[in-house]
């Protein structure tokens, strides 16, 4: 383990982590779900709504400061854009051309950039153990993703490339604010924070929402207002929370490949679910994602 945190501290870093990961991991079949029932960006301003009005609730109790520092609005704005924006504006996108199984697979490339710029930014120069689990790792997503291109052929897999190329972006995005978040830390407590980064990353939804989108509240079932909650209270309010808490405790770069397990969980979620595809690739990619996860903590 790094000699930049304890091991308690680590421990609880893991623990935060696989918080995140599963509630990402489920999010990609419940955001799937959401979309038989509901305008795609308008949900989300409800998602939004819900979550920071429970963040909010939360920091009055605790009686955290809910306003950032002199000079730290434009931090708070920067990484809303990058850690929320990408998932709220253009990962949606991908899901028009895409399963959320796919989709999952990957937006999960986000490690390798994340381990990239976190040497430069960060100075966290990559051990060979961390190397070693973030190519074990990344052979399980690329065997769930060669089994989707073989399923599908390749013709099929040139009409998903809007896809392709809309949840590559939401990697990018988000890779980078895992790592500057790091490098330049918003200096307020993590829940006020939190509420900050929804409210500036959904603003772009608004706009597409009220220009684009049209509400029907007779159509929504059952299954999808529980996917509202779901898309609210978990995969933004308890997932982000979880997600920079575990940036505290642990290195950006090592944070990133725990996220490995994202795809893994969506995929598995997704089958279960929503009755996409499951056989002997999803079981084997499982085994190595989580090892190089393993392989890379231990590094």
């Amino acid at each position: 383990m790094s000699g930049t945190a304890s091991q308690p501290v680590a421990l609880r870093g893991f623990g935060w982590l696989g918080i995140t990961a599963f509630a990402w991991g489920l999010n990609w079949p419940v955001m799937k779900a959401l979309m038989a029932d509901w305008p795609p960006y308008t949900v989300r301003i409800f998602a939004a709504l819900a979550a920071v009005a429970m963040l909010l609730l939360i920091a009055t109790i605790q009686r955290d400061r809910l306003l950032p520092r002199r000079g730290q609005w434009g931090r708070l704005f920067l990484f809303g854009t990058l850690n929320v924006g990408g998932w709220s504006v253009v990962a949606p996108l991908s899901l028009f051309w895409l399963d959320a199984a796919e989709a999952a697979i990957i937006a999960y490339t986000m490690p390798v950039w994340a381990t990239v710029l976190a040497w430069p930014v960060l100075g966290e120069r990559p051990t060979l153990a961390r190397l070693g689990g973030l190519v074990l790792g990344l052979s399980g997503v690329t065997l769930l993703m060669a089994g989707t291109v073989s399923d599908s052929g390749l013709a099929a897999l040139w009409n998903k490339l809007p896809g392709v190329a809309a949840i590559l972006g939401t990697a990018l995005m988000f890779a980078t604010g895992a790592v500057l978040t790091k490098r330049f830390p918003v200096q307020m407590p993590p829940v006020p924070m939190v509420a900050w980064q929804i409210i500036f990353g959904t603003l772009p939804v608004w706009v597409i929402a009220f220009s684009f989108e049209t509400l029907d509240l007779s159509r929504v079932t059952p299954t999808g207002w529980f996917c509202l909650f779901y898309l609210g209270l978990i995969a933004q309010c308890v997932a982000y929370l979880a997600w920079f808490r575990a940036l505290r405790s642990l290195p950006a770069g090592l944070a990133a490949i725990g996220n490995l397990m994202v795809p893994v969980i969506g995929v598995l979620s997704s089958g279960l679910l929503l009755g996409e595809p499951l056989g002997w690739r999803h079981a084997v990619a499982l085994a190595m994602t989580l090892g190089g996860v393993l392989m890379a903590a231990r590094g």
